[in-house]
């Protein structure tokens, strides 16, 4: 189980990210691995197939780092917290209020290349970099570096010069929130390509004031609505959806989840693009973030022991998909044990829900040099 380091400075990146001919580099941190802290990751070596979407999903996730979308201000850019898994990258922010979750699952068949090692690590995410992922254009292939090592960057990009990493310390408790309510939505309705590209076209920009309502599927495509009804989702502040417009032209498909009851509380909406998906993430309130702790309970309500989530968590090795039954027989406990560690480990931000896959994904919060003030169990 990883620990800080009392003695961890900040972290810098090995470089900087960079795009051009032909190529998208990834610079990375330090990062959590199976092995342990590697100072110069490198996750990822060979080509993505959908260029385009995968830098216009980058600049989404950048877009929603960077808004308050309570205030409709902007803010500075957030590097987002990146887990590679072996089949599938993943890359993971937050608004800047705090009240939007999204993430970037960019799957295995949409890769071509060598997988280097598991592990998370943040990405840089820089304004220079924005500004050159809007240049990608959509050809055949992109060779895609995910970390690389100093002479990489010196060869590539000349004088690259690292900066400190930039991930607000909220993040921490806000994947825990986040990996709690998303665990307890339900699939709602699911639309085609063309339906799901209507609604994304129809969304205001983050900056205006969006309207709250049920989201629900009709024969026209999606629409608000004004009182629930069956299979409809409620969504307050349409305008923070307002992300999913950057990869319009990419969109073929849509998922949306919400409460079971159909009452107004958190939602969670996921589009499919190319070997892709992106998803995003409101609380219930578009003015509370994913903020606190979720409680170390189990689903009855009592406490769980800390020691399962510590044997638990000893035995992931950056999963894409957590198998309940193997962590079982790796353990030895029995099954409403291992979900009520495995709750512990998400409340410490140490586990995702993915509710395409209907189960936990690991990753390791990134180290950081103070682990009181991080909000560290």
């Amino acid at each position: 189980m990883h620990r800080y380091d009392p003695g961890v400075t900040a972290r810098r990146f090995t470089g900087a990210s960079f795009q051009g001919d032909g190529r998208l580099g990834l610079a990375l941190a330090l990062a959590l691995t199976p092995t342990g802290r590697v100072v110069s990751p490198r996750f990822f070596r060979g080509y993505t197939a959908h260029p385009q979407a995968l830098a216009r999903a980058l600049a989404a996730l950048a877009d929603v780092s960077a808004t308050y979308f309570v205030s409709h201000t902007r803010a500075g850019f957030r590097d987002p917290i990146l887990t590679a898994h072996g089949d599938r990258l993943r890359a993971e922010v937050f608004s800047a209020c705090g009240g939007v979750y999204a993430r970037l699952d960019l799957l295995g068949s949409g890769l071509d290349g060598e997988w280097i090692d598991r592990g998370t690590s943040n990405a840089d995410m820089g304004l220079s970099m924005r500004m050159a992922l809007a240049r990608v254009e959509g050809s055949e292939f992109l060779q895609l570096d995910v970390g690389f090592d100093r002479h990489g960057v010196a060869t590539l990009t000349g004088a690259a010069r690292s900066r400190p990493v930039d991930m607000p310390r909220r993040w921490i408790r806000a994947l825990g929130t986040a990996a709690d309510m998303h665990r307890h939505l339900a699939l709602a309705f699911t639309v085609n390509t063309a339906r799901a590209q209507e609604f994304v076209a129809g969304l205001p920009a983050p900056d205006e004031r969006g309207p709250s309502g049920w989201l629900m599927p009709s024969q026209s495509g999606v629409r608000v609505a004004s009182r629930p009804s069956p299979d409809a989702v409620y969504v307050n502040g349409l305008h923070r959806l307002a992300a999913l417009r950057r990869v319009l032209p990419h969109v073929h498909g849509m998922t949306v989840y919400g409460e079971r009851d159909g009452l107004p509380g958190p939602m969670l909406i996921a589009v499919e693009l190319p070997a892709a998906r992106f998803v995003l993430g409101l609380s219930v309130e578009s003015w509370r973030g994913h903020s606190g702790a979720s409680p170390l309970l189990s689903e009855s309500g009592a406490p769980v022991d800390s020691d399962d989530a510590d044997l638990i968590g000893g035995e992931l090795s950056f999963e894409s998909v957590v198998d309940v039954q193997q962590v079982q027989q790796r353990t030895g406990l029995s099954e409403d044990r291992v979900h009520a560690g495995l709750s512990v480990l998400a409340s410490a931000g140490r586990v995702g829900w993915d509710a395409h896959d209907g189960a936990y994904f690991h990753r390791e919060v990134p180290p950081d040099p103070d682990p009181e003030e991080a909000g560290w169990p």
